[in-house]
């Protein structure tokens, strides 16, 4: 009786809903018997698939749409709805994706070039110009909204004005944000004394600035290029500063102290290489025997990464063959028995299903006992490890970036060293790698930021040989998934966080 009624329960909602809803929404029937966990989860992906092609931008209104029927659907799970009602809620929610995918499409092709000097600005950094860059956001949401409001005409009209408007919030966010952060740092280094303390590398700082002032200003165009020389300024003036520090350090040190340092950092990084004691040679000597140890590990790394991949294609290829002779031999008991092809079929597809049976039961079982394995890894101080559906996720508590910045600071990398080995506990799989930031300051900042804190935890495991950069995905969400209050200085610290989710092998199993 109570399937009956969530059955008609359904059935009277998608009635009374089609008449309002027919002729612009397109919603596929929900089957009663669906896992209702299963089809968050799903929608749950397509959503995040979606905000990384930009479709919650291009067409805000029924992304947004999609996004309140899963909080609909999440609320009806956490508090026992019907089946029936929850498995509603995600049909709309696919529903209204499905328009905004739409409406996407044509924002791609209607207003491309706004779209793109959009996103060049954001990778300038012009979110953090404030007011200025909200009133640009502003117009272009009105594009999409004209979209969406199917007043092409019109957004087509004013896509160039909106389109200049970012060209130029692009060029003041990099001479603002990047250069302008390089002509503070030298005049404070120049007031603390830096034409006594460094000089050289002083006018290597100036040089670098007035380069890439010259180019930004006759170039503007040239993003690539405009981009590179302002990060080499930058990066000239933050050595300046360590170079000042060293320099002003020496001042008050004796030669035989500054020699007996210099001797022991270079014994130490021999120790950790497992190096000879070359200390009654030349500090040139002793440099060219660390490089030397270096590059024979990235040797060696190189060489059993190449034998790994050689194993496992041979060992695939023995595989292969056992099966072939397995298969073989079950045709000749076949043949010798007698038994039609029906029958024969039939004996197949029960082994089959048996193999399948227990090739996902032997999943399950190595999945659990990995996720284990993995949870050992960290403290609870450290990080957070749980299953999501499939999906493993690492919730790192301690890593802190600087207020406002997004490179990673050294202090992080042994947990980061951690999160690298239970990822490749699982081989070789596909890894989101998500920002989230508390919600002090603008969203497009707090966005922007999540972004690439994110891209830098990715071009961590990249630059350390975990995955392959195909493998590796970077998602930024801002400050729309709080795990706790924003209200409090406590709640705000768990909401600033990196979540690694890993796709596991008993997925594709």
């Amino acid at each position: 009786m109570r399937r009956l009624k969530s059955l008609i329960f359904t059935f009277s909602c998608f009635i009374a809903l089609a008449g309002c809803t027919a002729s612009s929404l397109k919603v596929d029937p929900v089957a009663i018997s669906d896992n209702p966990s299963s089809k968050i989860f799903q929608l749950e992906e397509t959503l995040a698939e979606g905000r990384t092609q930009q479709i919650n931008v291009l067409s805000p209104t029924w992304y947004a749409k999609a996004d309140n029927y899963l909080d609909k659907a999440r609320y009806g799970l956490a508090n026992n709805d019907s089946v029936a009602e929850i498995l509603q809620n995600v049909a709309y929610g696919h529903a209204h994706f499905d328009k905004a995918k739409e409406y996407a499409l044509i924002a791609q092709s209607a207003i491309s070039h706004a779209i793109k000097a959009r996103e060049l600005a954001n990778a300038a950094g012009a979110a953090s110009l404030g007011d200025d860059y909200q009133d640009i956001e502003d117009e272009f949401v009105t594009l999409t909204a004209d979209i969406e409001n199917n007043n092409l005409a019109r957004a087509e009209q004013n896509e160039n004005e909106v389109a200049e408007g970012f060209a130029d919030l692009e060029l003041r966010a990099i001479k603002e944000n990047t250069l302008g952060e390089v002509r503070h740092l030298l005049t404070a280094h120049i007031e603390n004394g830096a034409k006594q303390l460094a000089p050289k590398t002083l006018k290597e700082t100036q040089m670098a600035l007035a380069d890439a002032d010259l180019f930004i200003t006759q170039q503007r165009y040239e993003r690539a290029e405009m981009q590179n020389k302002a990060n080499a300024a930058l990066f000239q003036a933050q050595r300046l500063s360590q170079i000042m520090a060293l320099s002003n350090s020496f001042k008050t040190m004796l030669p035989e102290d500054i020699a007996l340092l210099l001797e022991n950092q270079l014994d130490q990084i021999s120790n950790k290489l497992n190096g000879p004691d070359l200390r009654n040679e030349p500090a040139k000597i002793q440099l060219q025997s660390i490089l030397g140890s270096i590059i024979s590990i990235q040797d060696d790394n190189q060489y059993f990464k190449q034998k790994q991949k050689q194993e496992k294609l041979e060992f695939e290829a023995q595989l292969a063959e056992k099966q072939n002779e397995i298969d073989s031999k079950r045709q000749k008991i076949a043949s010798l028995e007698g038994q039609s092809k029906k029958a024969q079929k039939e004996r197949e597809l029960i082994v089959l299903q048996e193999k399948e049976t227990k090739a996902r039961l032997e999943a399950e079982r190595h999945f659990q006992q990995l996720f284990t394995e993995v949870q050992g890894m960290f403290t609870q101080n450290q990080a957070e490890v749980y299953k999501q559906a499939k999906n493993l996720v690492i919730r790192l508590k301690t890593i802190r970036f600087p207020i406002g910045k997004d490179f990673i600071m050294p202090d992080n990398y042994p947990v980061l060293g951690q999160v690298r080995k239970a990822i490749r506990t699982f081989g070789e799989p596909e890894v989101m790698i998500e920002g989230h930031t508390d919600n002090t300051g603008s969203a497009a900042i707090n966005a922007q930021l999540s972004q690439n804190r994110a891209e830098a935890v990715r071009q961590y495991f990249i630059a350390n040989g975990t995955l392959e950069k195909q493998g590796l995905t970077a998602i930024g969400y801002g400050s729309e998934r709080p795990l706790a209050t924003n209200d409090t200085a406590e709640g705000r610290a768990i909401n600033r966080r990196i979540d690694v989710i890993i796709k596991t092998e008993m997925e594709s199993n």
